[in-house]
């Protein structure tokens, strides 16, 4: 175990306070949650001090939370401005999920001819006169731990009416730009990986903040938990020579871990062993599980549905299992957690495992945990904020994402990959289903150009989506079986309709789709050599942090979907 970086921070709303005398007044935008703001707002008053504090993320979703009455209010246009140095949708994008927390207002967002950093607000009455709010969203074009420009909110104070203000450099942007420079100016040596767990431990005092819309919830800690992991993934990305993005970097596994704290702001940076034990719940009924199943329940479940059994071992030295069923089929692959914060797919591939075993015939192959390394990971961090998205489990304890390794390529990391070079052994399967998932609210980056990179299509989530990957001259097998499922699917009670509020809500904010719909389904289709599975059909349900009825309506989707491939298969191939 090594330290790597150690220190306390000032709280900015505590030298705002300090700072402040009788008879001053500012406004001031820092990355604080609601109940902090407004309580040092409190005690500058009883110093006569008057101050407005506003929340330097998301600033014009707050405005509306807060600031706005929209009473009397028919009809809502907005203008955000366009910067050369973002996407074209950015600070629409940032606007998430305002159309949704208006009532049956129409919203119109337009985009403005400049990069003036606030939004013009247009409200229109029920009487017929309009009322005009400038909103500032502070931000700032700085060059990232990328090494990329970047336009990032920032905090920012105005001093008694001066109407321009400056750049106020608040704890939040301290804390992450000292901790990455630490890491970045640390010598990891020359070859990967780098460490077993690079442990980033924060204590942040924000408050999460649930929206009144599905599972949407403003977190500084959930921003800045995903903002330390990619930042740091982009730094050894880079280090290694490796284009930004790319999925085959073996640092280590990365941990972030942003704990609440009463009022103190302290980050440590130290190395630490991987370990190889699981933060296993209470055993649940597979088919109304309303969390992620334990790994000793998966074990349990394969050992119902009987077969041969396969495994194979990870850094860590845990255990991937999986069964083969033979029988006269043609034959199916079924896997789950391969990203291991995506939690519906495991269960719903044993719920269809279940299922299909039962059939006469069938044959296939289940594997329901891919990434256990990455999925008691995922456990360990849910015992403290169960409702954030937690991407620092994505990953295996390599730091990479095991689809991208190749047995001519892994040299001795294979690991993980084994169980489905072995799948494919053992069934001779020429279709695999690979169940994913997806953030189920918004992720951003907010201190490195907000979305996130290389993954801005995930960013807001667009109902459960199909994508189907594929080799040259499977073309119209990958057609007819996204046909096929998405008619199956589109029988399960709410799914379309689940389906179409997402997507709308998603247009709304980030404009142009980019992929088709089939049959009320979000759907890509494109050729495809990495996979040696000439047909592989990938699920995304948007499935991270959902709990409950949310969680039995994701893994059933899976389990669907498994099943409805599994038969559209036998009748392509049947007639291929």
């Amino acid at each position: 175990m090594t330290v790597i970086f150690e220190r306390s921070f000032e709280r900015t709303l505590a030298r705002l306070v300090a700072d402040a005398t009788n008879g001053q007044n500012f406004e001031a935008w820092t990355f604080d949650d609601r109940e902090s703001r407004q309580q040092a707002e409190r005690t500058l008053k009883e110093k006569g001090v008057r101050a407005r504090i506003r929340n330097a993320y998301k600033p014009l979703v707050n405005a509306f939370i807060e600031e706005i009455d929209l009473q009397d209010v028919e009809a809502i246009e907005v203008r955000y401005p366009v910067h050369p140095n973002a996407p074209e949708n950015r600070f629409r994008l940032e606007a998430y999920p305002l159309a949704a927390m208006v009532g049956n207002r129409p919203i119109t967002f337009v985009a403005r001819a400049d990069s003036d950093f606030d939004y013009d607000v247009l409200l229109k009455s029920v009487a017929g006169s309009e009322r005009r709010l400038k909103v500032l969203a502070p931000n700032r074009v700085h060059i990232d731990a990328a090494g990329e420009t970047s336009v990032s909110p920032t905090g920012w104070l105005m001093r008694n009416g001066n109407a321009t203000g400056e750049r106020l450099a608040t704890d939040y942007e301290q804390l992450f730009e000292e901790t990455i420079n630490a890491v970045t100016h640390f010598d990891w040596g020359a070859t990967e990986p780098y460490f077993q767990e690079l442990n980033i431990r924060v204590a942040l005092p924000a408050l999460d903040e649930a929206l009144p819309i599905g599972d949407e919830v403003m977190s500084l800690r959930e921003a800045l938990h995903e903002d330390f992991y990619f930042s740091l993934l982009e730094f050894f990305q880079k280090k290694s020579g490796r284009p930004l993005g790319d999925r085959g970097l073996k640092p280590g596994q990365i941990v972030p871990q942003i704990l609440p704290s009463s009022g103190d702001i302290f980050v440590r940076v130290e190395t630490q062993p991987l370990t190889s034990r699981y933060w296993d719940g209470a055993e649940q009924q597979i088919e109304t599980a309303t969390e992620p199943v334990a790994v000793q329940q998966i074990e349990a479940e394969l050992d119902k549905i009987g077969g041969e059994a396969f495994e194979a071992l990870t850094r860590s030295g845990r255990t991937v299992r999986a069964r083969y069923i033979k029988g006269r089929d043609a034959a199916v692959m079924i896997s789950g957690g391969q990203h291991a914060n995506e939690t519906t797919g495991g269960a719903g591939a044993l719920r269809a495992a279940r299922r299909l075993a039962k059939l006469e015939g069938a044959h296939f192959t289940i594997s329901p945990l891919e990434n256990p390394d990455g999925y008691a990971l995922h456990q360990r961090l849910r015992q403290d904020s169960p409702r954030h998205m937690y991407h620092a489990a994505r990953y295996t304890a390599l730091g990479d994402d095991l689809e991208y390794r190749s047995e001519e390529t892994a040299g001795p990391y294979l690991f993980e990959k084994k169980i489905r070079f072995q799948a494919e052994s053992l069934s001779g399967a020429r279709l695999h289903v690979n169940l994913h998932g997806y953030p189920t609210h918004e992720w951003t980056r907010p201190l490195s150009g907000y979305v996130p990179r290389n993954f801005a299509m995930w960013t807001l989530p667009k109902g459960f989506f199909l994508i189907a990957r594929y080799h040259s001259g499977w073309a119209a097998q990958a057609e007819q079986l996204l046909d096929k499922v998405t008619r199956h699917l589109g029988a399960t009670p709410g799914l379309l309709d689940y389906n179409d509020r997402q997507i709308a809500l998603y247009e709304i904010h980030a404009g142009e789709t980019g992929f088709r719909i089939i049959n009320g389904f979000p759907c890509l289709a494109s050729i495809d050599d990495r996979h040696t599975v000439p047909m592989t059909l990938i699920t995304e349900y948007p499935d991270e942090t959902i709990y409950g009825d949310a969680f039995i309506a994701g893994h059933t989707a899976q389990m669907e979907t498994v099943l409805s491939a599994y038969s559209a298969w036998q009748e392509i191939m049947a007639s291929s």
